[in-house]
């Protein structure tokens, strides 16, 4: 599948690509005829360092920020965004504050939850929602629902990739639009065309990464 992979630059920071692979893919709730992996904007250096200095612009000067909830596997994005928006600066409201990064554990019947030490940093806390994607908005509303039935206060939805512009009210604010890519469609599986011309699936993928078929 990696022969296939296009680069997709960011049109804020052109050293910041996504890599993207057409095909027939099927996500927990839909099917969509590209993969977008992030595997090294999450991992790697420099690449989530630029990732965090771009999601904390959006919050730097005008959002109280106590805590950083971090679904698939944005923790590393996530710790660079909490550095950068404590930084000491004239227009940075959360200068020289402490902000947390936590993830929720799902558990076995797929249900988000926070354990007893964690849910003190987001019991009345601002939060933001960081992602690696957002496609049917379905894995955001769950979220949402998990940090508002631990008393969070949601003040911003972020996300690398993101084909939602807006989930539950809140504004989604991606480094990479759906726009950005040539004919991004998402389609409901029973109705997937590529089901109904006998294509079968390329791989089965999430916020992790991919597993072919």
């Amino acid at each position: 599948m990696k022969q296939n992979m296009i680069k997709v630059p960011s049109k804020v920071n052109s050293a910041l690509n996504l890599d993207v692979m057409p095909g027939h893919f099927a996500t927990s709730h839909s099917h969509i005829n590209y993969y977008v992996d992030m595997t090294s904007i999450k991992s790697r250096l420099s690449e989530a360092t630029a990732a965090a200095k771009i999601i904390a612009q959006q919050y730097s000067s005008s959002t109280q920020v106590d805590t950083i909830i971090c679904m698939d596997g944005c923790e590393v994005i996530g710790a660079y965004m909490a550095e950068q928006l404590t930084l000491h600066g004239i227009m940075s409201i959360n200068s020289d504050s402490t902000i947390n990064v936590v993830t929720p554990e799902i558990h076995s019947n797929g249900q988000l939850i926070f354990r007893d030490n964690l849910q003190p940093m987001v019991k009345g806390k601002n939060i933001i929602l960081l992602l690696a994607s957002a496609t049917t908005g379905k894995t955001i509303q769950r979220s949402l629902e998990c940090i508002q039935y631990y008393g969070g206060i949601v003040q911003g939805i972020s996300a690398i990739f993101s084909a939602s512009n807006k989930v539950e009210g809140f504004e989604v604010y991606s480094i990479f639009h759906v726009e950005d890519l040539m004919n991004y469609q998402t389609y409901d599986p029973m109705k997937c065309p590529f089901c109904k011309e006998g294509q079968k699936l390329d791989a089965i993928v999430n916020g992790y990464g991919y597993s072919k078929i």
